[in-house]
Order: structure tokens, then sequence, then C-alpha cells
């Protein structure tokens, strides 16, 4: 069940990091908001489960287009722009509003978060699963080191400088607001990427403490999050700009989240 825990802090409007208060950004409603072309998913019409899985596959993988991982930065830049402030970015586990030129390693700025944790299935940062945007979020630089390469489920103590987020040994749980996001970006990865590229065969499983293989945890609670914190303008906006003008490929559990209990 998704946590819904109030903060002084959240209350006046604000996350404390780093004892300075920053406005939380709320993502609003993107102008220009674009839909799948009405025969994106025709192939997949009518399928279920195995058949499904693959129908999908093959649609978002066609014709797929990757990017360098320097190009990364860039990207990011404008599929998570803050809609209030095109100048900044919106990180993914703090909600923070932040300067998009203030990218980087240092303590206060954000990097590049791999939600399919890079390790698991030892893919780094090569073009292709290492560099596919649609699970390649701006984050804090603390935080993400916090998350490291652990499989995501409820639990934890709560992470510092993170309001929402909780976190254990094995584990990662993200702020309700990103819940579904998080769920459908590792759901994405497991049907984009089957081995039958030079790149392993990405699985989603009902595991922790997955380590370095080609799997990531725990599929059963991203059902729960993805049910309970459907697609927002910011997401669907984010899927757009990706398929327009950068992967030329979807999401398809943000156009469909109803395929994820088809699926799995």
């Amino acid at each position: 069940m998704i946590r819904r825990t109030l903060y002084a802090a959240a209350a006046a409007g604000a996350v404390v990091v780093a004892a300075v208060a920053v406005p939380t950004a709320t993502a609003g409603p993107a102008p220009g908001a674009l839909e799948a072309p009405a025969d994106y998913y025709q192939d997949a019409e009518g399928k279920t489960g195995e058949e499904l899985k693959d129908a999908l596959h093959t649609i978002i993988s066609t014709d797929a287009e990757a990017i360098s991982y320097d190009e990364v930065w860039d990207a990011l830049k404008e599929t998570d722009k803050d809609p209030d402030n095109s100048s900044n970015v919106i990180l993914l586990y703090t909600g923070r509003s932040q300067s998009a030129d203030d990218n980087g390693g240092d303590s206060g700025q954000w990097n590049r978060e791999h939600v399919w944790a890079k390790s698991h299935g030892d893919f780094g940062t090569s073009t292709g699963p290492g560099t596919d945007v649609h699970h390649l979020r701006p984050a804090d630089v603390q935080v993400n080191s916090v998350r490291g390469n652990k499989d995501f489920d409820e639990g934890g103590e709560e992470v510092e400088d993170a309001p929402g987020n909780f976190t254990d040994d094995d584990s990662f749980e993200p702020r309700d607001e990103v819940k579904g996001d998080v769920a459908r970006m590792i759901l994405y990865m497991d049907v984009r990427y089957e081995g039958d590229d030079s790149w392993p065969d990405l699985e989603a499983n009902d595991e922790v403490d997955n380590g370095s293989a080609p799997n990531l945890g725990r599929v059963s609670v991203l059902k729960e999050w993805s049910a309970q914190d459907p697609p927002d303008a910011f997401e669907e906006n984010r899927n757009d700009v990706i398929y327009e003008q950068i992967q030329h490929n979807r999401n398809p559990f943000v156009d469909h989240p109803e395929w994820v209990d088809e699926i799995y």
C-alpha cells in the first residue's frame, strides 16, 4: 500500500535539502501533448499475456533509435523539463525543480539515474539499455547514490533529504507521486530488451537482492504501484517527447496502463 505521510516541510510547500528550503514542483499539464498514432499499437490489439508482450516488444523495438550516454544529458533537459519553468528539470525522487544546467556529479547537483540499475544485466552506459531515455531520469546525486542498484520494494527508513522515499539493505521505495512512473519504466525495460539482439534479456521478477543478474524486482509491488499511481500529464508528455524528438518509440504502459495486468 502506498504511504500517505504528512511532513511539516511539505505542508509549507518545501523540501529541506542541506538546510535550504527548495520549492517542490508540481507537474502540471504540458502544452501540445500528443497521443500515439492511431495505428501504432494495431499489431497488439486483441492479444493478452505473452502474445501481447511479444507484439509490444516488436512495436517498440522496430525503428527505435539509440543515443549516446553524453547525449542523454540534453535529452533529459527536454523530457523532464519543469512545465512551470523551462530552465529547470524535475528530479525524480525528490520532486525538486532544479536548474537544467546544474548537472554533474557534485553534491546538490543532478545526474542521470538508471531506474533499471545498469548493473542488473551489466549493460553499463553502452548505447542501448544504458542510454534508453525511457528509464533514465534526473535525480539528486546523493539520493541516486542511496538508491544505488537496489531493487524496488516497500519498507525501510526514510531517505535523508528526500521525504517520502524509503530504503533498507536490499530495496528502495520511491515517493508516492512517482511510484507508478517507476513501475512503468521497469516494465518497459522488461518488454523492450528480450535478448534477441546484442543486449541482455532483462526480466522483472518478484525478488529483491538480484545482484548482477539481468533481473529487477519486486514485480508484484510494481503492479500495485502502477495501479495506485496512474500516468499523469508530466509522464504522458515525457512519453511524447521521447517518441517525437529522441528515440521514436513509446512506453506502452504509459499509453495503456491496463496492459500491466494483461501481461504480469
